[in-house]
């Protein structure tokens, strides 16, 4: 049988539309319950390379024939083994070009409306790492916030919309996953923007994002609102009047963690009183944008991460909680892991570091961990 190379962009097709698929999972056990490629209607079985390189007969009876199998492996050259493997047992399966890594760093653009001044916006969805990254264009400008290491991506994009990015954001000093801001905007000779209480240590030149600063993109208003707590820069973003970008501050089914730079407790106030008093002042018919997701369940049908800011005040737990005791435990006792090589990815992003593009990806490697569970 003809073996099948499937792109990331399919396999988050399947994600999206919630597409029954058999997950063939050859990584080792540890690597798959630490992370894999996730979708609402994904079955998996987990079978280390190393365990079928006598061949694939012994998990024949375990392998579905009605849906789609896809052969997983970290790089590709595993997978695509196994499903020739499997191809001359009369089974058909696919394996993921790139592996593992290549689902890592694919970006997704979805539009998420057309602005009242004829502009839009769009989010950029990261699948792999649950990281979302947004672009406004309006009138040949357009702005980036929170843009994830894939810089040729962004400018690809704004070049085929026929914009200039003439400014780059980033919410705060990024601790999961490495920026592409400074490479986006000095490739565009754009104003990078960071907020300075995150980069004592930064060692490169950027702009400080500041409470209160609002530029013009094109007709569209883009407002800083200063929203401490995940880090004590921690910056959001209204977009038109009518987009909330909130970071790493709040998410569709959870909170920020305050905990990256060891100030749990410290942070846990200035979170609380962003989440519960300065977003509790806006309207509630803001779109909230977050900067990362934690589960497949909060994307939307059309492949979107977004949710009326009134809703989550109605649904996330994370901004129901009356007692500021029970808050505090809350953001303090129930973090996930740090995430993978945090400290050398802040190092990076604050210009100390410079690991090739190789290091890169494999620090990146992993889940996102950026919420409090």
């Amino acid at each position: 049988m003809t073996v099948r190379i499937m792109t990331p962009a399919e396999a988050a097709q399947y994600s999206i539309d919630k597409k029954p698929l058999f997950i063939l999972d050859v990584r080792t056990e540890d690597a798959f319950a630490d992370w894999k490629l996730e979708g609402g209607s994904f079955s998996y079985l987990n079978v280390p390379y190393f365990d079928l390189l006598d061949g694939v007969e012994g998990i024949a009876d375990q392998l579905p024939d009605d849906r789609d199998i896809l052969v997983v492996c970290a790089k590709e050259g595993s997978s695509e083994m196994v499903a020739d493997m499997l191809s001359e047992a009369g089974i058909g399966a696919a394996y993921l070009k790139g592996g593992m890594q290549a689902w890592s760093d694919y970006l997704r653009p979805v539009k998420i409306a057309e602005l009242e001044s004829g502009g839009e916006l769009y989010q950029f969805v990261r699948l792999g790492k649950g990281c979302l990254s947004y672009m406004v264009i309006d009138q040949g400008q357009a702005a980036v916030i929170d843009a994830t290491r894939m810089a040729d991506v962004f400018l690809a994009f704004a070049a085929e919309k026929e914009a200039v990015i003439t400014h780059v954001f980033d919410t705060h000093l990024h601790a999961d996953h490495i920026s592409g801001g400074r490479a986006i905007a000095a490739a565009a000779g754009a104003a990078y923007y960071l907020p300075a209480r995150d980069a004592a240590e930064v060692v490169f030149p950027f702009r400080d994002l500041t409470d209160g600063l609002r530029v013009t993109i094109g007709k569209t208003g883009v407002e800083a609102l200063s929203s401490p707590g995940h880090t004590s820069g921690s910056t959001s973003f209204i977009v038109g009047d009518r987009y909330l970008l909130t970071g790493d501050i709040l998410f569709i089914d959870s909170i920020g963690r305050p905990d990256l730079a060891g100030l749990a407790e410290d942070w846990a106030g200035d979170l609380r009183k962003t989440l519960y008093s300065r977003y509790g002042a806006l309207s509630g018919n803001l779109t909230v944008l977050p900067a990362h997701f934690m589960e497949m369940d909060e994307v939307n049908e059309d492949g979107s991460v977004a949710a009326p800011l009134k809703t989550l005040f109605a649904q996330n737990h994370g901004l129901n909680v009356a007692d500021e005791t029970e808050f505090r435990s809350l953001v303090t006792e129930n973090l996930p892991p740090q995430p993978n090589a945090y400290q050398e990815i802040r190092k990076t992003n604050m210009g100390i570091l410079t690991p090739a593009a190789d290091e890169q990806s494999e620090m990146e490697i992993g889940p996102n961990r950026c919420a409090v569970k």
